[in-house]
């Protein structure tokens, strides 16, 4: 597997995927491409042979301020692939950083870990 790095945009996130670090994925910023389902399209396909390869354990920390509807639905499945890693065995958790006064970050985050299993930790940032 290679390290998946895309630098952020104005209205892409930063993605930061290293193999040798599965306990330490990485994606923040904006996330409103013009086609969301091009982007994020070898994001999901590294995720998912990360997940074949069956690592000792992942960590995926995103720090998001804005996504558009399609990024929330490419979000949701990244979560729902590390989901089914957790119930293989697989111990996943999520960081999701967010700024304390983004009360609608705050809110997606709510969101998106009560549909899920694995850890999902949601954390307040000054």
């Amino acid at each position: 597997m290679q390290h998946l790095y895309i630098q952020a945009t104005e209205a892409t996130p930063l993605i930061d995927l290293n193999p040798n670090t599965p306990d330490a994925l990485r994606i923040e910023g904006e996330s409103y491409p013009e086609n969301t389902f091009e982007f994020y399209h070898p994001i999901l396909q590294w995720i998912s042979e990360l997940i074949y390869h069956r690592p000792a354990s992942i960590t995926l920390q995103l720090r998001l301020f804005y996504l558009n509807t399609g990024s929330i639905k490419c979000f949701m499945d990244i979560l729902e692939m590390l989901d089914e890693a957790h119930h293989q065995g697989v111990p996943v958790q999520v960081e999701w950083l967010y700024d304390e006064d983004n009360e609608r970050a705050l809110e997606l985050g709510e969101d998106f870990a009560e549909d899920l299993d694995l850890a999902f930790h949601l954390v307040a940032q000054a």
